[in-house]
């Protein structure tokens, strides 16, 4: 097999296979392999959606038993054995031990679709059409979600105005205490031309924005703004929840919490399509009908979701996390850090990356490293500013062998690029 027939049939907007030039065929674990023998360590996790690696047998088990009884596939939002089983387990196993209480929204299948129903429920809640986002961010393809996201060549996509949406300076890019003050500012200053805002969503750690972390303090400090000039706090945990900061929820840590979190990628487990909103029920005011979609219903998703929530303890995945993260990093400080002083390590738990941008501020760097660690057998995204930062993104339960030999792959590919 060859690329020629993806080549010849498919769109022009296919991206990771430009990267990735392989027709792969099997996975296991933390493991890609191609039509031709070729081995690759998996660092990239479809973009996070395999938290828990490729074909966990498990989650397969599970799985296969659902799809040999006859049982349903598909049933929108009807009541079903597999979504009543995955709610009661979900609430019990994610939401009670954390004293947290929201109604689930079973959206279309995918994050945007998360964020879309958020942002749509959080105008009409609040009868206001603004809505604050960060820069940096990256919220979806969909065009309301997309209006809430800053890449410039995403946005300029959409063919249509992105409006109802104001952006607002990250922490990182001016100070913590700055950007707080900025919100404030606009907010209160009359002639700042903003309206008053229906809700502020953010991501806890800004993945394709360059896996910036956003601070605990920060984050304290924004949910006390929301509720004082009354927005509602909207927190994207698509790509970095279910454990992939060392927590269930990434913004655990902060203590806060928000009106409304939007998950999907890993929360089947299994990489199947899947999406949630939270929402604090005094905010769940939706008409029947009013937000749907025909896949919502993913009833094999429901499944593989509910065996995941097992894996988190059984497999002591928070804990794990945590710890693989910090060897993460300290073969970074050790091993990579020391070929050149400009590069940056950033992240929390298994969500990190290395910043080459002050090495070289036009990601070429970052895309030749990229290319050097896919000859080597290492799968890695770039992400953030010109896409100069390369993204640690492996399965939690990754074993330590493949993780520090992915990460031996990074120091190679980075030295032989410095040359």
């Amino acid at each position: 097999m060859d690329a020629a027939v993806f080549e010849r049939y498919e769109s022009q907007v296919r991206s990771y296979c430009r990267n990735f030039p392989a027709v792969f065929k099997t996975a296991k674990g933390s493991m890609l392999y191609d039509v031709d023998g070729g081995a690759y360590i998996d660092f990239l996790s479809c973009a996070g959606s395999l938290n828990y690696g490729h074909n966990h047998p498990e989650l397969t088990k599970c799985m296969t038993q659902y799809l040999e009884s006859d049982m349903i596939l598909n049933a929108m939002d009807m009541y079903t054995e597999a979504k009543e089983i995955f709610i009661s387990a979900f609430v019990n196993k994610i939401l009670v031990p954390r004293s947290m209480d929201y109604r689930l929204m079973f959206t279309g299948p995918t994050g945007t679709n998360a964020v879309e129903a958020a942002a749509k429920l959080a105008r009409k809640v609040k009868k206001r059409s603004r809505i604050l986002a960060l820069m940096g961010a990256y919220h979806g393809m969909t065009l309301g979600a997309l209006a809430l996201s800053t890449d410039l060549v995403s946005r300029q996509g959409s063919g249509v105005p992105l409006d109802n949406v104001t952006h607002i300076p990250a922490p990182y890019m001016i100070g913590e205490q700055q950007a707080l003050d900025y919100i404030e500012m606009i907010i209160n200053d009359d002639h700042s031309g903003l309206e008053h805002p229906a809700a502020l969503i953010l991501e806890t750690l800004q993945a394709e924005g360059g896996m910036e972390v956003l601070s605990d303090s920060y984050l304290k400090a924004v949910s006390e703004i929301c509720k004082k000039y009354d927005m509602l706090l909207i927190i994207d945990d698509i790509q970095v929840g279910c454990g992939r900061t060392g927590t269930f929820f990434s913004f655990e840590r902060a203590g806060i919490d928000p009106d409304m979190v939007t998950l999907s990628k890993s929360i089947s487990g299994s990489g199947l399509p899947m999406a949630l909103l939270l929402i604090k029920p005094e905010y769940d005011i939706w008409l029947p009908a009013e937000h749907n979609g025909t896949f919502r219903g993913n009833q094999l998703a429901f499944v593989s979701a509910t065996r995941a929530l097992d894996l988190i303890q059984e497999e002591n995945i928070f804990n794990e996390t945590i710890r693989k993260g910090a060897l993460a990093e300290e073969f970074f400080q050790n091993e990579i850090a020391p070929l050149d002083g400009r590069l940056i390590y950033r992240g929390l738990g298994l969500a990190a990356g290395i910043d080459y941008i002050k090495f070289d501020p036009t990601g070429a760097f970052a895309k030749k490293v990229q290319g050097i660690c896919f000859k080597k057998g290492l799968i890695v995204e770039r992400v953030g500013r010109q896409n100069a930062v390369i993204k640690i993104l492996p399965p939690l339960n990754i074993p330590d062998e493949l993780l520090l030999g992915g990460l031996g792959i990074m120091r190679d590919a980075t030295r032989e690029a410095l040359g």
